[in-house]
């Protein structure tokens, strides 16, 4: 079983930079593919950011690309979400999952509550 709790929602001015946490608890011993969602209100939730859980392979959605950056820390039990030069348009709720593939998201097996992001211009 795996539990995911995001952290670091709120509300950030455009152009600024902002990062969100995703605790991750675990077996030690599993290892699983991880991503960051969002989902914008009246939109679909739409694939943000993987990395891969053996190669480290990291896969963005074309709208972050060169802004955002997925990484793991504490051994990979935090998933993070580096996002740099925000626009209005990343508003949203930022989801956490594991174990899927990429950024499909229909593939992910856990999913975490979600937290609000808010970009104001």
């Amino acid at each position: 079983q795996v539990q995911l709790v995001e952290s670091g929602g709120g509300s950030v001015q455009a152009g600024r930079s902002w990062r969100l946490s995703c605790e991750v608890s675990k077996s030690p011993s599993l290892r699983y593919n991880m991503a960051w969602f969002r989902q914008s209100p009246g939109k679909k939730r739409e694939g943000v950011a993987a990395i891969h859980a053996l190669s480290r392979t990291t896969y963005y959605a074309d709208s972050v690309k060169d802004r955002f950056t997925i990484f793991t820390e504490n051994a990979g039990n935090t998933l993070v979400l580096q996002m740099d030069n925000l626009k209005s348009e990343d508003t949203a709720v930022y989801y956490c999952a594991a174990g899927g593939s990429g950024l499909a998201e229909t593939t992910y097996t856990y999913w975490g509550q979600g937290t609000q992001v808010t970009v104001s211009s």
